[in-house]
């Protein structure tokens, strides 16, 4: 049952990251109305997590009016008292559930990771931005809208131990050790779809890298990765919160 929708949540570093991954993925276009998801852990050691309250288009979410939801779908904590899309939870809860070292999903529905997701061939590593996901990349077939609980199975084998998944025919979503990790993943990831669909539409015979090279970049993205714990200082995620907190400093309320 909801909690009292006065109350008044205490504002943690989880839900300031996650309000403002929800501002930023509206601010890039990335959004679809009151649908797709992010959601964080509300703690580090326990299953329950955050996620935006039903009917609330991203520029609209705060870290004030985020739900927790635990794994079994019981809210928590809802401020607004608003409740949460029955689809988000089946694809958050599946992957909170079976990979305890994600803390963020991220999913999304772009025009351009949509296109992509429809594509046989799914994502190319064309450029740099694409290359970081080179062999690191699981598929799910689409089963419809996502109501089935009986899917996160299915969606967390095909997922297995990668961080990015095209969702055929539906969209994109990436996991993080943290909220900015898996923000700056679905940024790359969007770019390379656009970056993708932009060459396929020239028409003209595409220069596509050899395996050995490809390979070794997903390599060094994956040693910098290796290299930054996830408690070390993220210069780049720091620069998003900067230019949120100039344009849109309510996120944090």
């Amino acid at each position: 049952m909801a909690t009292d929708a006065s109350k008044t949540p205490v504002i943690t570093d989880a839900r300031r990251d996650l309000a403002a991954a929800y501002r930023l993925i509206a601010h890039f276009g990335l959004d679809d109305s009151i649908y797709t998801h992010i959601s964080a852990r509300a703690q580090a050691d326990k299953e329950d997590f955050l996620i935006n309250p039903y009917g609330y288009r991203f520029e609209e979410v705060t870290a004030g009016n985020l739900v927790t939801v635990d794994i079994d779908g019981h809210v928590v904590d809802d401020p607004e008292g608003a409740g949460i899309n029955k689809a988000g939870f089946t694809i958050h809860s599946a992957i909170h559930a079976a990979r305890p070292d994600v803390h963020c999903v991220l999913h999304t529905h772009s025009v351009a990771g949509v296109a992509v997701s429809c594509l046989e061939e799914g994502l190319l590593p064309l450029n740099q931005w694409a290359m970081e996901f080179h062999g690191r990349t699981a598929y799910h077939d689409y089963e419809g809208i996502a109501l089935d609980l009986a899917e996160r199975e299915r969606l967390v084998a095909d997922l297995g131990d990668k961080s990015i998944m095209v969702l055929r025919n539906h969209g994109m979503l990436v996991c993080g050790r943290t909220v900015g990790e898996a923000f700056k993943r679905m940024h790359n990831l969007e770019r390379s779809c656009q970056a993708q669909l932009a060459v396929m539409a020239t028409g003209m015979k595409i220069r596509r890298p050899d395996e050995a090279l490809a390979e070794h970049t997903a390599q060094q993205y994956e040693k910098w990765d290796a290299d930054h714990d996830v408690s070390d200082r993220d210069p780049e995620w720091e620069a998003y919160l900067r230019l949120l907190k100039r344009i849109q400093p309510d996120f944090e309320g």
